[in-house]
């Protein structure tokens, strides 16, 4: 399963999503796994189909995505789509993008009474709960939703280094995630 992971970055939500597969204890793997004897274990005979699958979950997944760059291009055009931070607010308090909007659980609500076609990009701190988002909204009909590629990590690398940059880190005493400013931030 590792080496499916790798191929296909979308391959855990898409297999969570179409299969079941990887979404609790029972329903998991191992990264020492084979795809064969994880399918089959759900009861599914075309591994065939699952690997097509995953190939194209994978193509609409980069479909999603959009550079910081045309992020940037956007948000300097006629049209600016609208732009969604889904990290939590100890990550908004640390950094945020000019003219963003931190997705809170009312936000989340009303963004689905939203036209289908209204421009969003979504983001996060480096990409990935961006993609799920994106993936979410794309599913429920918005036709016009992209994710920003590399999150405000690559904004702050290649758009605006004034955007402090930070890390996730576990703290050692609790093993809870902590937010930890990066030097190369703070300089």
């Amino acid at each position: 399963m590792q080496e499916v992971l790798q191929a296909f970055p979308s391959a855990q939500r898409a297999l969570f999503a179409r299969y079941h597969i990887g979404g609790c204890n029972s329903c998991g793997y191992q990264p020492s796994d084979i795809l064969e004897d994880v399918v089959r274990r759900h009861d599914i005979t075309d591994v065939d189909e699952v690997l097509t699958f995953l190939h194209s979950a994978n193509e609409t997944d980069r479909r999603l995505q959009i550079s910081p760059a045309e992020v940037a291009a956007a948000m300097r055009g006629n049209k600016a789509p609208r732009l969604l931070d889904v990290r939590t607010p100890e990550e908004w308090a640390i950094a945020k993008l000019p003219g963003a909007t931190l997705v809170d659980e009312a936000l989340a609500q009303q963004v689905m009474t939203w036209p289908k076609e209204t421009p969003i990009v979504m983001y996060c701190h480096t990409g990935v709960r961006s993609l799920d988002a994106a993936s979410y909204l794309a599913g429920h009909g918005f036709a016009n939703v992209r994710s920003m590629t590399g999150g405000i990590e690559r904004w702050s690398r290649e758009i605006d280094a004034k955007v402090p940059r930070y890390e996730i880190a576990r703290d050692p005493a609790s093993g809870r995630p902590t937010l930890r400013p990066l030097r190369a931030a703070m300089g």
